[in-house]
């Protein structure tokens, strides 16, 4: 995630370790130190002409700016002030973007997982299971008429860029990397390093108070130059001085230039610290930022470091109570405190709400306060590890953590997820239903008090969830849990947001469910997510790969069988038939669903029969066989008639007469829509009973009736606008209102005119 910034707070504003209730005051905004050559340059850099223009022709695509620098100089601050100063003067007057290109841990991110969320911040999701190339596509489509700043933090190549960056000139993109982007065309990088001494001598003094620094100014000045100037290196050692307001800054400065432990002066311990009690003695690191960080360390007690140095096992490098608290196996309450006590020595970051996605908004602020921990009023506040504490934290979880205990602390968080995720489906279950019931059983600390909390929890947490899913699975050795959490979190979208608004989440939920599924040898959860798949496919124009989804479900199913509940072998068979007529072959579409009808007949689904009798006579009239589509629809409605559904046994008979008028054969036509008629009204479907009276309209200006054609299409047109006449015209007086049936819409549904 982000690098830890060379932003902190006045030590007025600071919440000391007794102060970090719900009432205590809030922290002012942090006021941001130096870079003023940087900024300045950056800005002009946006108006400067590039290679493209000086040659005479118009730039086609955003203008990149670069900001390079190793990790702990702050980069990530420096581009949030740019950010903040330049929609303030009108630059991206429709906001700013801000996404993460590399994972915890050093992994670079997908750049279509990074379109993808960049595109839903945007309120223009990608189709669902949208590769690269048309994630970047739709992105570039939906950026072309806006005027943004497109913040891509942390990038680990060149490629990566090229496939974000907008074709609108409007645009302009801000890239934060290591080094120069060689693959980028015209991109000038500013290069930033240490703070001058007047800056870092700031920045200790948010710490430490300017009383401290002004009473020993050499000591300040050595601490600084141990800490090389650089920002994050500065900041802890802020922060360990805030948590020691009685010691002095040459402690500090020793400790930081001390030799390894064994040689130290004895008698100058470093001791904790925020929460009381020893510390352990500072190690040797490497480099002032190693050196800051056990600094900022040896302010914890043991319990508290072991917190701390788990915290990078977080999905996403996000981490709120509930996370913390899962991880090292201790209580809620003792995990918040642990936090609020590592945002105020600066060794975690609090994120504000709008920085959890890759929002508009994103950048449009500072990184919030040291102990303020995320939004207002937001009883969970999220945190996340500095990108560049990340590898340090590891190293100390590999020195530290039997593989087993990560393991067992990986277990816990995938539990408590899942726990959260029944919770936040439950509140958007209406009052009363199984889920509310199940949920009420959960801790209070896991419930959510309403459905607006639970959905703002849903949409702040995405990323992380998404995450824990991902390496859930990809750890393998928690298969089952992984399966959990995939239900978990596909449940918990689809009823707040919908099936529709869940569709591009859920096709990655399913693409994983598949994947345990397969390595688990699971043949049932295998075909499940493939059909899920394929119907999704299906829905997006995918019809050729749909297909071999569900062929390879229907396989999977074959192996299937024994007592207990029957394999869906039959929605295989229909969704095959389905795929095929969505190809334009008819033929082999009618074949399969001939295959699913059977299947249904030997299992006794009266439901599937009826269905698959309606959609093959749909099959048999796209081609013209009006004689196997009239036996289908007869046996339709054959099959409703015995099921007790008057309204799909109405809606086949007026299917019977479509079929009869499309073969020219409106005698008979006539007579059987008559016969849907008295249907439709028994089944008291207004609706229905319009449009058969609209065909029997048709049907009767044919035979040469056109009394009785105008009467039909009078009252026909009534009932379809919603009220209905007196007489009902011929064939007897209307039914009374209904809800509308399943028989077509309108006369266009009828046979067609002579």
């Amino acid at each position: 995630m982000t690098e830890l910034t060379e932003r902190a707070v006045d030590p007025a504003g600071h919440r000391r370790p007794g102060n970090t209730g719900a009432g205590a005051p809030p922290a002012p905004a942090p006021v941001f130190l130096g870079r003023r050559r940087e900024l300045t340059g950056l800005r002009a850099d946006v108006g400067r002409a590039g290679l493209d223009t000086m040659a005479g022709r118009p730039s086609s695509r955003a203008r990149v700016l670069l900001i390079a620098g190793r990790p702990g100089t702050g980069r990530t601050a420096l581009a949030r002030e740019f950010a903040r100063r330049f929609r303030a003067d009108g630059g991206c007057p429709d906001g700013v973007l801000r996404t993460v290109l590399t994972e915890p841990g050093g992994g670079p991110v997908p750049v279509e997982r990074a379109a993808r969320e960049l595109l839903g911040a945007l309120g223009a999701p990608a189709p669902p299971g949208a590769d690269a190339d048309e994630s970047c596509e739709a992105l570039r489509a939906v950026l072309a008429d806006r005027r943004v700043l497109l913040i891509l933090d942390d990038a680990a190549s060149a490629e990566q860029v090229a496939e974000l960056i907008p074709d609108g000139r409007g645009c302009t993109v801000l890239v934060v990397a290591r080094g120069p982007l060689t693959g980028v065309a015209d991109v000038r990088p500013c290069t930033v390093g240490a703070l001058d001494q007047h800056a870092a001598l700031r920045l200790l003094a948010r710490g430490a108070g300017s009383t401290r620094i002004t009473v020993d100014p050499r000591a300040a000045e050595r601490l600084a130059e141990a800490c090389a100037h650089l920002p994050a290196a500065l900041l802890l050692a802020a922060g360990w001085l805030a948590a020691h307001p009685d010691a002095a800054v040459a402690r500090a400065a020793r400790a930081m230039t001390a030799p390894p432990p064994g040689v130290a002066d004895p008698g100058d311990p470093v001791e904790g610290g925020s929460e009381a009690g020893a510390g352990t003695p500072v190690e040797p690191g490497d480099g002032p930022l190693e050196r800051a960080f056990h600094l900022a360390l040896s302010a914890l007690r043991p319990p508290a470091a072991r917190v701390l140095r788990l915290l990078v096992l977080a999905p996403a490098g996000l981490v709120d109570a509930h996370t913390a608290a899962a991880l090292a196996g201790c209580s809620v309450g003792a995990a918040r405190r642990a936090l609020r006590g590592f945002a105020l020595l600066g060794l975690v970051r609090p994120v504000d709400p709008p920085e959890r996605t890759a929002s508009p908004d994103a950048s449009s602020g500072g990184t919030g306060a040291p102990g303020a921990g995320g939004g207002a009023g937001d009883p969970w506040p999220l945190y996340e590890v500095p990108g560049c504490l990340d590898p340090l934290l590891r190293d100390l979880v590999r020195r530290h953590e039997r593989p087993a205990d990560v393991l067992l602390a990986r277990a816990r968080v995938l539990e408590r997820t899942v726990r959260r995720l029944v919770a936040c489906r439950a509140a958007g279950e209406p009052e009363g239903s199984p889920a509310r019931e199940r949920s009420a059983a959960l801790p209070s600390t896991l419930r959510f008090s309403s459905r607006e909390e639970a959905a703002r929890w849903l949409t702040d947490r995405l990323p992380s969830l998404s995450a824990s899913a991902r390496l859930a699975v990809a750890d393998g050795e928690l298969d089952t849990l992984a399966r959990r959490l995939i239900a978990a979190l596909a449940a918990a979208l689809t009823v707040h947001r919908g099936e529709d608004g869940a569709a591009p989440e859920l096709y990655h939920l399913h693409e994983l469910m598949l994947g345990v599924a397969e390595r688990q040898g699971l043949d049932g959860e295998r075909a499940a997510a493939l059909l899920d798949l394929g119907d999704l496919d299906l829905a997006t124009g995918r019809a050729r790969q749909a297909l071999e989804r569900y062929r390879a479900a229907l396989d999977a199913l074959r192996g299937l069988g024994g007592p207990g509940t029957p394999p869906p072998v039959g929605r295989a068979l229909e969704s095959i038939a389905g795929a095929h007529a969505e190809l334009g072959d008819p033929q082999r579409a009618a074949d399969w669903y001939g295959r699913a009808l059977s299947r249904a007949q030997a299992t006794g689904d009266r439901d599937a029969e009826a269905r698959l009798h309606g959609v093959l006579g749909q099959a048999h009239a796209l081609t013209g066989e009006w004689r196997p589509a009239l036996l289908s629809w007869r046996a339709a409605a054959a099959v409703h008639r015995r099921r007790g559904d008057p309204r799909g046994h109405a809606a086949a008979l007026a299917e019977v007469a479509r079929v009869r008028g499309c073969a020219g054969e409106f005698e008979e036509a006539l007579r059987a829509g008559y016969d849907a008629l008295r249907a439709a009204r028994a089944a008291g479907d207004r609706r229905l009973e319009g449009r058969v009276r609209l065909r029997l309209a048709d049907d009767a200006q044919r035979l040469g009736l056109p009394a009785d054609a105008r009467a039909h299409r009078r009252a026909g047109e009534a009932l379809l606008r919603g009220g209905g006449p007196a007489d009902g015209g011929p064939g007897g007086r209307n039914a009374g209102p209904s809800p509308g049936g399943a028989a077509g819409d309108g006369r266009e549904d009828g046979p067609p005119r002579g």
